[in-house]
């Protein structure tokens, strides 16, 4: 049997609770229950849009029952947990509000997982199925699904969206077809209603429980301060199962707005300039990394619905922020937080240097931060330190993780977020970097320890060093240093061909390996990241010097001498 839900969860201080909702921002009722209101106010409304599957406010909702009542027929109830590992597409969107609805509780896994990390989210979760497309990107991830089905012991059903349905496989588009009408119970507003992943430091991510009264209030505010009314249409081009996309304000802020949600597979730029023209899309959220490559490739597309592009994930350079607006002709929206609560925006009306040059601040009144040096005392304003913070959207701590609990929530119950910030003029945050081991590769965050951990697997390999190093396009990288066993030797190759073999997401990789004799150490016999950053740093300018320098020796073809 599955194990009740409420044993893992750590729960909000009950003076907390009753501030929270003496000041309104948890409500007592559920994430579904605002929706569907929703959808009886603006029934015809277009909700959804994904290629030609347009829905409306009551279909959406109508397929979402049928979805519903077809999860208790398999056997799953309220408090139940499904991994959700889909890529963007109506189905996912169906998924989550049934889930919602029957009080089924996702796990907000991503495409680019594999074997290594949904084995460890399916039975740290206990979860009772899996959903998956058939085949992405040419894995075959039903295969994959039936394995864990019969490796994990909670595990029972492997629902899949796709054309090719293997023996035992649950059709899931037409799970979420058709119309239907939920007579069950609605969920309490206090109960977990999604599990979010961490991007933490140690090893494999942590659960996050995020509950019907916070998220809720997490989308709205979001919703409220990015400027989401009825008349918007917000396009998925990130991963929907990031915290970002999905609810800051995301697709949940849409709906509950009665907004369009536009789901694309990926943000690749002539896609998105020709979706944000044919369905005059008003929002978007986007990482640098997209951000810069849109800028890149706008060739004058027709972009004049676009109001606001929300960039987030990682710091956005200043000078690729003062670009957004000339270039894209929308107000770029900085946006710094975590799957662990905390959100800061820049607000739509704030002066061009503030949006350019801050992550923002906090969008609740009663988010509490303060910023501290290495002995947890406040540092003087303006001053770089490590961020505290807890609220009325931040848990209290991860699910069944006592020891990582102990690591990242103080006594009192502030989340040590483990960037590196300053507060500035207006309560806005300046993110100065990390003081956690974690390369940020692209907006995905990536645990050294995970990558050493996996490096270490190889029996040629002595010591091991993982470390973030510069990436123009991506911001970060992930760089292993590598002290082979006397008489051994080691290549890159090696160590991405082991990782794939295990099971390892694509993205967690090393793109770079180098080999050393020791590893630096710090005073106290640690090892010496800083040292290591510095040196990836240093090599890699050395090598762009070079190849300038070679470069401006070339002839200029057709240069005038005269």
């Amino acid at each position: 049997m599955v194990s009740p839900i409420a044993d893992g969860v750590v729960p909000w201080p009950a003076e907390d609770v009753a501030r929270y909702v003496a000041a309104g921002y948890w409500e007592g009722r559920s994430l579904p229950f605002h929706i569907w209101q929703q959808a009886e106010r603006t029934p015809d409304r277009v909700a959804l849009v994904d290629g030609d599957v347009r829905l409306t406010y009551s279909e959406l909702t109508g397929r979402a029952d049928a979805a519903a009542t077809r999860l208790l027929e398999l056997g799953l109830r309220a408090d139940d947990r499904i991994v959700v590992q889909l890529p963007n597409g109506w189905e996912f969107v169906v998924l989550i509000l049934a889930c919602l609805r029957a009080g089924v509780v996702p796990v907000m896994a991503l495409p680019g997982h594999r074997y290594h990390e949904l084995s460890y989210l399916a039975a740290h979760a206990e979860a009772a199925a899996i959903a998956v497309p058939d085949v992405l990107r040419d894995f075959d991830h039903q295969e994959l699904g039936h394995r864990l089905v019969d490796e994990v012991d909670s595990l029972q059903h492997v629902l899949v969206a796709g054309d090719d349905l293997h023996p035992g496989s649950v059709d899931l588009r037409a799970l979420c077809s058709g119309a239907g009408v939920w007579d069950g119970p609605e969920p309490d507003s206090r109960s977990v209603a999604v599990f979010l992943l961490s991007g933490g430091t140690t090893g494999l991510p942590k659960l996050i429980a995020r509950t019907h009264d916070d998220y809720t209030y997490n989308a709205k505010r979001s919703g409220e301060v990015s400027g989401m009314d009825a008349s918007t249409v917000y396009l998925v081009a990130l991963p929907a199962g990031h915290n970002f996309p999905l609810a800051c304000p995301g697709l949940l802020g849409a709906l509950l707005v009665g907004g369009t949600v536009v789901m694309l597979p990926s943000p690749e730029p002539r896609r998105v300039f020709a979706a944000i023209a044919a369905e005059g899309v008003t929002h978007t959220a986007v990482v640098p990394a997209v951000a810069q490559r849109w800028l890149e490739e706008y060739k004058g597309e027709d972009l004049s619905t676009l109001r606001v592009l929300q960039v987030g994930g990682a710091r956005l350079a200043d000078e690729v922020a003062r670009k957004i607006k000339p270039v894209l002709g929308c107000t770029l929206q900085q946006v710094f937080g975590m799957a662990e609560g905390l959100l800061n925006y820049t607000r739509l009306d704030d002066p061009e240097d503030v949006i350019c040059t801050t992550q923002g601040r906090p969008m609740c009144p009663d988010d509490e931060v303060q910023v501290v040096d290495p002995l947890d005392r406040p540092v003087p304003p303006g001053e770089p330190g490590s961020l505290l913070t807890r609220g009325p959207y931040t848990p209290r701590g991860y699910y069944k993780a006592e020891q990582q609990n102990a690591r990242a929530f103080t006594p009192d119950g502030w989340y040590r977020s483990g960037d590196i910030c300053r507060i500035v003029a207006g309560g806005n945050l300046i993110v100065e970097g990390r003081d956690k081991d974690m390369i940020n590769r692209g907006g995905e965050k990536i645990s050294a320890e995970e990558v050493e951990n996996l490096t270490y697997t190889l029996d040629q390999v002595q010591q091991v060093a993982a470390v973030a190093m510069p990436d123009p396009r991506l911001g970060e990288r992930v760089c292993v240093y590598v002290v082979p066993r006397p008489g051994t030797d080691v290549t890159l190759a090696d160590v991405r061909q082991s990782m794939e073999g295990l099971g390892v997401a694509a993205y967690k990789l090393p793109e770079r390996l180098v080999l050393i004799e020791e590893l630096p150490t710090t005073k106290v016999g640690k090892i010496d990241k800083v040292a290591l950053r510095a040196d990836i740093a240093n090599r890699l300018e050395a090598v762009r010097l070079a190849e300038s320098e070679s470069e401006s020796r070339q002839p200029v073809v057709g240069w005038d001498r005269k």
